[in-house]
């Protein structure tokens, strides 16, 4: 486990595959933290930051499967998608009014264009 690990061939992995990797990962970051308390060699504790980047890259990906998992159920089911599954996109995107809200008409609206429509004018030529 000393080369860099690289995302997208863990997405190729299988989940009980990646679990034991992780666990691998954490008994060595922890071998690698008694080795810096007990004063070990340079290289140990430089190797530390490796190890958490990797496990963090790990999570990750676990994380990222099994949130499409249950956002496949959710869509599956016809049920609305919690706030964490929706577009982010920006705060005024998502204030703006839909299109359908914008092209509503209050009553008085339409009761001024029902009773005074607009006139049509003949021009000479």
């Amino acid at each position: 486990m000393s080369k860099k690990l690289r995302v997208f061939k863990l997405r190729h992995e299988k989940d009980d595959q990646l679990l034991k990797e992780l666990e691998d990962y954490k008994k060595e970051l922890n071998t690698l933290r008694i080795a810096k308390i007990s004063g070990g060699a340079a290289t140990k504790t430089g190797r530390i930051k490796v190890v958490r980047k990797s496990i963090a890259k790990y999570l990750t990906v676990i994380n990222q499967r099994n949130r499409d998992k249950v956002k496949a159920s959710l869509i599956e089911k016809g049920a609305a998608l919690p706030i964490t599954f929706r577009a982010r996109k920006t705060r005024a995107i998502r204030r703006r009014m839909t299109k359908h809200q914008l092209k509503l008409k209050t009553k008085r609206e339409i009761k001024r264009l029902v009773n005074l429509p607009l006139r049509k004018y003949a021009l000479k030529a």
